[in-house]
């Protein structure tokens, strides 16, 4: 294929590293940004970019900005227009997941209690009636399973957009995850329970992300904007960028300054890079840690990171029917089988067949379930195999010590698919030609690991309190919460856990000695 390249200066040169254009004509190319315009402009700037051939996309609710896509050649006509105040950049913004059961107290019989709930001392607070206290947290997210057994009876409402649809709806699951860490139901025997699972806590939900799994960051002012409008207290961001945005964080220091709490995950690339809106000042940084109270390898540290919550093996609610449960008998015999993401839901019952390592089709196992060695090939090679072969549910077992989970990736397979440790895998070889029994089947529930997953146990943790203590402000609460905070890692603040692990119980027992100015 043909290219051709040519020299851009200034802004334009910027804008086309930072958005990864490819031109194929100068006239043909364009790019998204943020316009800032001067009080009383808007008219004006809206007829300059009518005149560029730009195309408006979105005007950034309580700001004197917009969106627009415009030829890039166009941009520096935009940049000194005397009524522009800036132009920038306008990043997109992405989706940044083990338990116990009750005994009755303080949750019901038959709820599973997710270890971070116990971890961040949620099941430590007096209990009390804080219906006219109670403070209300803003996902913004993918939306929300209104009609999830552990959130129908919630508190919560949210909006239309015009570019992802309702708020109630959720294609990518994970704000419906998110939620249901903050606020899924203390309701006996029915899935788990959140930090806030006594239904009172208020819920606000503005949905940025479809199944396409991005927004902008114009998208992520205006709808942190619109949790102002809401009336929020806090706001939840499990998402983040690379890049930082003025406007952006124009938005996120002026609901800092309103009394508004934004908090947001500090990313999940593993390295000292900063990521966005986590590492404005007026947002909280959540680093993520695991049941040991262990840094997450994958958690990114930085000077910005400001507290720790759990964010390994994090267990909640997913949309109806949108998780996955992976069941494994051989001989009557249950194994602890993993997922293996990518597989259908179904069940497959037949005798067991040794499939090597999977490298190949094999039509001795027609009417088989394979078990098959991990390592040389892929998963969805193997998996592959075996249903060409034939064969009807496939395990593939580890090659070095313990569990795992594997994915399909993008690989359509028709028959059911679980993993399986190296002693387990052992132990089923010598059960060959014995009858085997994969399973995997829906649930409304599912593991996650992320920073996405830790920033919601601290939102739910601040509201909680704060719905204790409602005179205090968003700053006292955010002291408190760094104060109280169970130092881990190098003594004092660090860049891998910043001030530590967000403890509930022991922000409330500060908070009710020394009063909002501790």
């Amino acid at each position: 294929m043909q290219t051709k390249s040519y020299r851009l200066t200034g802004l334009a040169l910027s804008l086309a590293i930072a958005t990864g254009a490819t031109y194929a004509s100068a006239a043909a190319d364009t790019t998204r940004v943020i316009v800032a315009f001067k009080p009383g402009k808007a008219a004006q700037v809206h007829s300059a970019i009518a005149a560029a051939r730009g195309q408006h996309k979105l005007d950034i609710v309580g700001m004197d900005a917009m969106a627009i896509e415009v030829p890039t050649q166009a941009l520096k006509g935009l940049q000194n227009n005397p009524n522009v105040e800036y132009v920038e950049v306008d990043e997109k913004r992405y989706p940044s997941a083990l338990t116990t059961p009750s005994t009755g107290s303080p949750y019901l019989q038959g709820q599973l209690v997710p270890y971070g709930i116990k971890m961040v001392q949620a099941d430590q607070l007096p209990a009390g009636d804080m219906s006219t206290s109670n403070r209300k947290v803003c996902i913004i997210d993918s939306g929300y399973d209104r009609a999830h057994e552990d959130l129908a009876t919630n508190n919560v409402n949210g909006e239309y957009d015009s570019g992802t649809g309702w708020w109630y709806t959720d294609e990518n699951h994970h704000g419906t995850h998110v939620a249901g860490t903050i606020a899924a139901a203390n309701n006996s025997g029915v899935g788990v329970v959140g930090v806030n699972p006594n239904g009172l806590l208020r819920l606000h939900i503005v949905k940025v992300f479809g199944a396409e799994g991005w927004a902008y960051s114009s998208t992520l002012a205006t709808a942190a904007n619109k949790c102002a409008a809401a009336g929020a207290n806090v706001i939840s961001m499990s998402l983040g960028g690379s890049r930082s945005n003025k406007t952006e964080q124009r938005a996120f220091d002026s609901l800092l300054a309103k009394g508004i709490l934004p908090i947001a995950a500090a990313g999940n690339d593993g390295t000292t890079a900063k990521s966005y809106p986590a590492s404005y000042t007026s947002v909280m940084s959540v680093a993520a840690i695991d049941e040991n109270k262990q840094w997450a390898t994958f958690s990114q540290y930085n000077t910005a990171v400001e507290i720790a919550a759990p964010g390994v093996q994090v267990l909640s609610t997913v949309p109806m029917g949108g998780g996955s449960e992976s069941r494994l008998s051989v001989a009557g015999v249950n194994y602890v089988a993993g997922d293996m993401d990518g597989s259908p839901k179904r069940l497959a019952t037949a005798a067991l067949m040794n499939f090597g390592i999977g490298d190949t089709v094999n039509a001795a196992a027609a009417g088989k379930i394979c078990l098959i060695a991990r390592g040389t090939v892929d998963f969805s090679t193997k998996v592959s195999n075996c249903q060409n072969s034939g064969g009807v549910g496939a395990i593939v077992y580890n090659n070095t010590a313990g569990s795992f989970g594997g994915t399909l990736g993008t690989t359509v397979t028709t028959i059911p698919s679980v993993t399986a440790s190296d002693v387990d895998g052992a132990a089923m070889l010598t059960k060959l030609g014995q009858s085997a029994t994969v399973e995997v089947r829906p649930t409304n529930y599912a593991y996650f690991d992320g920073t996405s997953m830790a920033t919601p146990h601290v939102s739910a943790v601040a509201a909680l309190v704060w719905s204790y203590f409602p005179t205090c402000t968003a700053t006292q609460i955010r002291n408190t919460l760094n104060k109280s905070a169970e130092d881990l890692g190098t003594a004092g603040r660090d860049t891998k856990y910043g001030y530590g692990l967000v403890r509930a119980r022991a922000a409330y027992d500060r908070l009710a000695q020394f009063g909002c100015n501790n």
